[in-house]
């Protein structure tokens, strides 16, 4: 059974940084596609970045320049290193790991920009 474990989340003033990491295990293989999406409350669901296999990203339009997405495919980690916070960076941040037969989600981990 695959397990997605996030940490790293917390309270954070706007203008400052937090790192999240995600860690797939319990599986075989190395997962294809790892991505972050986050949930801020009477929202739906977005996209904040993904990393493939072979270390291509893509990031959304409001996080690009201030996040990074990396990842350690010997261990199925992904980081995702946030600068220059917002408030409007307020939200659940979940993480996902697809591999080839579906994706798994983590539990989420809660950041909070305050201003």
């Amino acid at each position: 059974q695959v397990q997605v474990v996030e940490s790293g989340g917390g309270l954070v003033q706007a203008g400052g940084s937090l790192r999240l990491s995600c860690a797939a295990s319990g599986s075989i293989f190395t997962s294809n596609v790892m991505g972050w999406y986050r949930q801020a409350p009477g929202k739906q669901r977005e996209l904040v970045a993904t990393i493939t296999k072979r270390g291509s990203t893509v990031y959304a339009d409001s996080v690009k320049g201030r996040f990074t997405i990396s990842r350690d495919n010997a261990r199925d980690t992904v980081y995702l290193q946030m600068n220059s916070l917002k408030p409007e960076d307020t939200a659940v941040y979940y993480c996902n790991a697809l591999f080839t037969a579906r994706g798994y989600w983590g539990q989420g981990t809660q950041v909070t920009v305050s201003s």
